[in-house]
């Protein structure tokens, strides 16, 4: 809206075509630069990295049963990738190791926005 009238306002005056190719250079420059104002201001919020090794389901009998040295076994094989999330939203997939006696993901790989889509449904 804020364009069509300067412009309209510009096609008006008697500069015609030099002043509004100016104003529209003028406002893509600005645009950019609040773009990157934006992004460079959403770099520094803190998000929440989650990683899933596994699952499962039992009774709440069988949950009451546990004690101290209990073993829940998982859906999941020794080995295989675990499940990364980004703010409880799924990121990828990887692989679990040690850095410095503690553990970590090596992030194997990222799903595609296509993915991501499907995985709401």
């Amino acid at each position: 809206m804020e364009f069509a009238a300067h412009s309209s306002l510009l096609a008006d005056s008697k500069e015609g075509g030099k002043m509004e190719e100016f104003v529209v250079e003028n406002q893509t420059t600005s645009s950019a630069k609040k773009l990157e104002l934006k992004i460079d201001s959403l770099l520094d919020i803190a998000v929440e990295i989650s990683v899933e090794i596994g699952r499962t389901k039992m009774s709440i009998g069988e949950l009451l049963s546990m004690s101290k040295g209990s073993i829940i076994e998982l859906n999941r094989l020794a080995g295989e990738t675990v499940d990364v999330y980004v703010n409880e939203k799924l990121l990828g997939k990887g692989e679990i190791v040690v850095v410095n006696e503690r553990l970590g993901v090596r992030v194997t790989e990222i799903v595609t926005p296509k993915e991501m889509v499907q995985k709401l449904g």
